[in-house]
């Protein structure tokens, strides 16, 4: 991905080297008005409470509505230390990618008559407080639509590469676009309108509507991708596969197969391997950000 030399945002703030120390546990805002989705990165919890012999679906089955969801204990202690010139570099690369997403969509808004509101995007380590509550490094990237900010530890994209096997620096770019894509949601009124659903489905019915929340984040990531191309010329060759392999990486049943060996449908909350890499291409392809919309769609 060419971006070195181009734009970086002024609306990041650092706040890596400032988190909280241990933390043996903490309550997940899964549902309600807490983090969107539980954020892209919350797959990377799901893994975490496998490997330490726990019950992922717990993560995805349990909690009622509301604001709160299950308590889930982590290992002890942040991700905290000081930065590295590696992770510098890398910091850069997302006030750039951010900046990318916030020339798209202010295009994108203008062309609707709509004025876009620019997302904060907070760098950080190991923990840090977000308007959803204490956030730890372990849920990864995610967006709260509470204090409109996407929240970001830079070892989340360690785990992209070594765990998921979705290396390069458009998988990142696709992982932040993403958790912008939960912002413009935000700013529509389509959050509210699915949450807002909590109390009167089951819990089948929910996470039905969860994953076409998710899987229309996934085509608006696309759509920036397609507009950046095609103004700024950002893509090389391979990057549409990098952001590929992520969405597959991450995709529910990638996740359940890697953690209990067996897929549940019921219970997935983000869409499958498949369906988060077509929506993905359908945003990219297309470029227009009527096309997207999951909600009315019969085939995910």
């Amino acid at each position: 991905m060419r971006w070195q030399g181009r734009r970086a945002s002024t609306n990041v703030e650092d706040r890596r080297g400032m988190g909280g120390g241990g933390m043996g546990g903490f309550r997940l805002p899964i549902g309600g008005r807490g983090m969107a989705g539980g954020g892209i990165g919350f797959v990377v919890l799901l893994i975490i409470v496998a490997v330490m012999g726990g019950n992922p679906l717990a993560l995805l089955t349990g909690g009622g509505g509301g604001g709160g969801g299950p308590s889930v204990q982590l290992p002890g202690g942040g991700l905290g230390g000081t930065t590295t010139p590696e992770q510098d570099e890398l910091a850069e690369f997302v006030k750039v990618v951010l900046a990318d997403t916030e020339d798209v969509w202010n295009e994108q808004f203008r062309a609707q008559g709509r004025s876009y509101e620019e997302p904060r995007l907070v760098l950080f380590t190991g923990s840090t407080q977000s308007g959803c509550g204490y956030a730890s490094a372990a849920i990864g990237p995610f967006y709260c639509p509470l204090d409109r900010t996407v929240y970001v530890d830079l070892d989340f994209f360690q785990e992209l590469r070594r765990r998921f096997g979705a290396p390069g620096d458009f998988a990142q770019a696709y992982v932040i676009a993403h958790e912008v894509g939960h912002h413009v949601q935000n700013l529509l009124g389509v959050s509210d309108r699915v949450h807002a659903e909590r109390e009167r489905l089951s819990e089948k019915e929910y996470n039905q509507l969860s994953v076409r929340l998710e899987l229309q984040a996934d085509f608006l990531a696309g759509v920036w991708a397609h507009h950046a191309d095609r103004t700024k010329d950002i893509l090389e060759g391979g990057d549409v596969e990098e952001a590929l392999r992520a969405a597959s990486a991450i995709g529910d049943d990638a996740l359940q197969k890697q953690s209990q060996g067996y897929v549940v449908p019921d219970a997935f909350t983000h869409g499958s391997s498949d369906q988060r890499k077509r929506w993905f291409m359908r945003g990219f392809e297309s470029g227009d950000m009527n096309q997207g919309d999951t909600f009315k769609a019969r085939d995910l």
